[in-house]
């Protein structure tokens, strides 16, 4: 068969604007990939090759543009990687891998290409450039220079080196994670081991079994299987059983062990930043984040450790007392603290998931997050069915403005499979960008694992669940909304400190009465959520904010710990996080577990010296949102501030700058401590 029929027959090749997923079988990736680099390649050799003298237009804009359909392929496999892969897509990202660092070396360490950046660099001064092509020309040098340009030939090479094996065990890192998850299940016969779990969550276990099948129930370590079995389950024993095949996952010295992989990574982290100059992975990182320093992130973090203390030791010795009066608990454990937790809720504010559940039925909340969305920035939300999908279960919709132009494709997946990955997020199959005067919208996606419908009932989500749906479509409208010239700096393309901004501000809409009007409805009834629940809903939202608070600190200080200090010497994975854990440790240790193992966050996402940014992004969220209650949840023309200086702003300018400009001043911490409930302690 000649190369133009492959071609030819290759849907991954041919110029598309939607992911076109029914066309495409796994045997089409990988020609995909070789075509696109090579493509690319000579995108890249077109620039150095040009005649004229170095622009900003010639190389630093053009470099910006090149590589586009490498660009889509990837984002069409990755994403198939994360919410529906199976052992051969999973196989083809072990040999890609590789090849698309190898690619990426290939340009940062091209030394002709390097020279061009650089003239423009050193001339930026007589260019006169605006702000945004001032920091795309600072972002396109640092990208260069922070990734080995300057460096001798040696040092390169072994650059090169790192940066692939690097890959490949990221990669492996989170197979393991999921085939642990996957893995995993407690199979019960007798229903008395169910007791205290509510009907929707023991049907679902049945349907469950059902589906594997086999009989009676099944509890599993995806999420919606999970918690509510640790929250109401009332025997001890199989919750304690649950939590150390939780957490020990990737711990068992098997072949999905991930120490190995974990010391690998983070030395060969070290091995880089040293090779580039820095001290640390963290010094690297940081230097591109808001925080710019090591230093300034563990200042931050126990500053916050301090404030939260005092609040911490209360609620801990309250949820002991609680557990020993209760059920003569002497020696609370992590297996014990979400049941007596939410035992110790239910009394203090008569509020449990279950009488809320009934107001949050999925649609319902997704018409909701698109209210919240249409009063603040104008935008109505089409769901079409021409649009094809990865799997029956996505949802598929057309974005408008107020002027009825198309603004984005958004896709929707919602719900646990075993060929994805656990937890939620937001990606995209297609960048915004503008280029000979086009402006050309974006295709954004929110990847969630929330309760599924079972046989009785429709799919009711947790008041958590309903949060972090509100959270990812934060993060999607960072991406629907982006209104920049170049790609590289289009939507969330920003600090990972400033991303989490737009998603963690969506959540305080799910606190005020006036959003929960729009949305939640009971879905029997239609009956609107009683004023009275949602009093306790924000009576409740700062209950146990002090453990939350030290439990969120204790992840970022493990992640600074792993990657902000030479790890040469550590032998033992575990005999190290307990050590890092030490200033924040609640329970007694379980020696069966080991979070680091799991730690998807840092060792296979891009959250390496970066887990801070949650706390970090929370100060900045807080202090928005009370911008948005002195004047209106709806303010209009907060909204309007919100949407110009933030959303549709990408990372054209340094984000402290922009926030700025949207809030009048730099945020201030005390809008946390006061929300958080901790100001006073």
């Amino acid at each position: 068969m000649s190369q133009s029929v492959k071609k030819t027959n290759n849907p991954l090749l041919q110029p598309f604007d939607q992911a076109p997923f029914s066309k495409i079988k796994n045997e089409h990736f990988k020609p995909a990939f070789l075509e696109a680099m090579e493509s690319a390649r000579n995108e890249i050799d077109a620039i150095v090759k040009n005649p004229e003298p170095p622009s900003f237009e010639n190389t630093i804009a053009a470099l910006d543009y090149s590589g586009y359909r490498l660009e889509r392929v990837s984002s069409v496999f990755f994403n198939l990687n994360s919410a529906e892969t199976n052992e051969e897509i999973q196989k083809i990202a072990q040999e890609v891998s590789p090849l698309l660092s190898e690619f990426s070396n290939d340009i940062t360490l091209n030394e002709a290409l390097f020279a061009k950046v650089k003239s423009v660099h050193e001339s930026k001064e007589s260019l006169h450039l605006n702000p945004e092509r001032r920091t795309l020309l600072e972002k396109r040098y640092k990208s260069f220079s922070r990734n080995g340009a300057n460096l001798p030939q040696e040092k390169k090479k072994r650059l090169r080196e790192i940066d692939a094996e690097l890959a490949k065990l990221k990669l492996k890192f989170g197979e393991n994670v999921l085939a642990e998850t996957n893995k995993y299940e407690m199979h019960l016969t007798n229903e008395i081991d169910l007791d205290g779990l509510p009907e929707g969550a023991k049907e679902m276990a049945a349907q469950l079994a059902k589906s594997k099948g086999k009989e009676d129930w099944l509890i599993t370590l995806d999420y919606p299987s999970y918690i509510p079995f640790m929250k109401y389950a009332k025997n001890r024993e199989l919750r304690k059983e649950l939590a150390l095949a939780f957490g020990s996952k990737g711990f068992h010295g098997d072949e999905l062990d991930n120490q190995e992989n974990v010391l690998k990574i983070v030395n060969l982290r070290h091995e880089r930043a040293k090779l580039l100059g820095y001290d640390t992975h963290a010094h690297f990182v940081l230097e591109e984040r808001m925080a710019e320093n090591p230093e300034k992130v563990l200042d931050f973090l126990n500053e916050l450790l301090e404030k939260a203390k005092p609040a911490t030791k209360r609620e801990f010795a309250q949820l002991q007392d609680f557990a020993r009066d209760l059920d003569g608990i002497e020696d609370l454990q992590k297996w014990d603290g979400a049941y007596y937790s939410e035992k110790l809720k239910q009394k203090l504010f008569d509020l449990d998931d279950e009488k809320l559940k009934p107001y949050f039925k999925l649609e319902n909340v997704i018409d909701g997050v698109f209210k919240v969305a249409e009063k603040l920035f104008g935008l109505t939300f089409k769901e079409v069915f021409d649009v094809e999908t990865y799997h029956k279960e996505v949802k598929t919709f057309e974005v408008y403005d107020q002027d009825r132009n198309f603004i984005s494709l958004f896709y929707a997946d919602f719900h646990p499979r075993s060929g994805k990955r656990g937890g939620a997020w937001m990606t995209s199959f297609k960048s915004q960008f503008r280029k000979n005067g086009e402006n050309v919208r974006p295709h954004v996606s929110n990847v969630c694992n929330f309760t599924p419908s079972t046989e009785s009932k429709p799919s009711l989500l947790t008041f958590n669940e309903v949060t972090t749906l509100f959270h990812e479509f934060g993060h999607a409208l960072h991406g629907m909304l982006a209104d920049t010239t170049y790609p590289s700096l289009s939507g969330t393309s920003v600090y990972w400190d400033f991303v989490e901004l737009p998603s963690q501000i969506m959540e305080n809409w799910c606190y005020e009465k006036e959003a929960l009007e729009l949305f939640a409805h009971h879905y029997e009834t239609g009956e609107l959520i009683p004023m009275t629940l949602v009093e306790k809903i924000k009576e409740s939202a700062t209950f146990q904010e002090g453990m939350q608070t030290l439990r969120q600190l204790s992840f970022g200080l493990l992640d600074m710990a792993w990657h902000g200090q030479d790890p040469t010497s550590i032998k033992d994975v575990k005999a190290f996080e307990t050590e890092a854990f030490k200033g924040t440790q609640l329970y007694p240790d379980t020696p069966e577990t080991c979070m680091s193992t799991a730690f998807a966050h840092i060792f296979q996402g891009g959250y390496s010296s970066g887990y801070y940014s949650y706390k970090w992004a929370e100060v900045l969220d807080a202090d928005a949102f009370a911008y948005f209650k002195e004047n209106g949840i709806f303010n209009p023309q907060i909204a309007k501030k919100f949407k110009e200086h933030i959303l549709s702003k990408g990372g054209t300018e340094n984000p402290m700058e922009l926030y700025k400009r949207f809030r009048g001043q730099e945020p201030k911490i005390e809008a946390l401590l006061e929300r958080a409930g901790l100001l006073t302690q």
